[in-house]
């Protein structure tokens, strides 16, 4: 009669089937599958089905096929059906398999795209970890990760592995960017790596000058914040004692200094008369050196021999670091 649609499989399995190379003289043969006895298979020698049980044509237990009288190679032919192994011989429509019908974590490697991340081929371990999956659906490595990682491919046949998300070489730390390498940095302003606009240099820090010989201080603090090679220190010295000498007065730096640079210092006490105000100066040393500043003349060195107990010395000093 008519139908619609397609045409329907007349058959949709067959039983698997083993040829037998005849080998003279000999009664056992090997299966290709396991049996439990003889009536699990139907045995055919010359295109005639043979009789299965003891004292019959054969018997089969395992593996081990066995006549009960050799055959002749050239000759004779032998082949066996396995009654229970039944294969199919109709493929499911297309679209029609869900994912009940398929088997946990089965799905081999050409069945899928060489992504970085495939549900299919892998399964959680603990909690961060995630098993890798061979084509034949075996475990072959686990790969630990943590917060803010993802899973990047190592290429054809190797497991996946975890690398921090988003930018290579950086990891977070309380919610802040840790870069892998310290001389690593930021580019600011720009959209290309252009070296004048890379920032990779931030410090923040105390401080203790050395003062110049013949000098003691008892309040000696100071505190910097370097930028680049943009620095800023700040903080106060108070003189606690002097040998008086005509040694010009100097401080040392936390960072040396890229060229001649200057700053006012606020000298609280113990200026002397006539002076305008101090200024200090550094020059591609590691330390400032003092200048009086008087009216209409040079500047000229400030020295111990000018500097009384108690005499302090407040100041802001910006320079650009070698």
């Amino acid at each position: 009669m008519a139908y619609l649609g397609n045409v329907p499989a007349r058959s949709f399995i067959s039983f698997e089937r083993q040829v037998f190379t005849i080998v003279n003289s000999q009664t056992a043969y090997t299966l290709s599958h396991s049996v439990t006895n003889e009536n699990d298979i139907r045995l055919v020698v010359n295109n005639v089905v043979q009789e299965p049980g003891s004292g019959k044509a054969y018997t089969a237990s395992g593996t081990t096929l066995t006549l009960s009288a050799a055959l002749t190679n050239g000759t004779d032919e032998m082949y066996c059906v396995f009654l229970g192994r039944a294969v199919g011989t109709v493929n499911a429509p297309a679209g029609s398999v869900g994912t009940s019908q398929l088997i946990d974590l089965n799905v081999t490697s050409g069945k899928i795209a060489d992504d970085a991340i495939t549900l299919a081929k892998m399964a959680s371990g603990t909690d961060g970890n995630i098993i890798s999956y061979d084509a034949s659906g075996n475990p072959v490595a686990v790969a630990t990760g943590s917060a803010g990682q993802v899973l990047t491919s190592a290429g054809a046949g190797a497991p996946p592995t975890f690398a921090t998300g988003g930018i290579d070489g950086w990891s977070s730390n309380s919610g802040n960017l840790l870069p892998a390498d310290a001389s690593k940095g930021i580019y600011l302003g720009v959209n290309s790596a252009t070296a004048a606009n890379l920032l990779d240099d931030y410090e923040e820090g105390s401080y203790t000058t050395t003062l110049t010989s013949g000098l003691g201080a008892s309040v000696n603090s100071w505190n910097y914040t370097k930028i680049g090679n943009f620095v800023i220190l700040s903080g106060k010295v108070t003189i606690n004692s002097t040998d008086g000498s005509g040694t010009h007065i100097g401080m040392s730096l936390p960072f040396n200094s890229s060229g001649r640079n200057a700053v006012t210092v606020n000298f609280v006490s113990g200026q002397n008369v006539g002076d305008i105000g101090l200024v200090a100066y550094s020059n591609n040393n590691s330390s400032m050196y003092f200048y009086n500043v008087k009216d209409n003349a040079n500047e000229t060195n400030h020295t111990n021999d000018e500097v009384s107990n108690g005499d302090e010395y407040y100041m802001t000093f910006t320079y650009r670091s070698a």
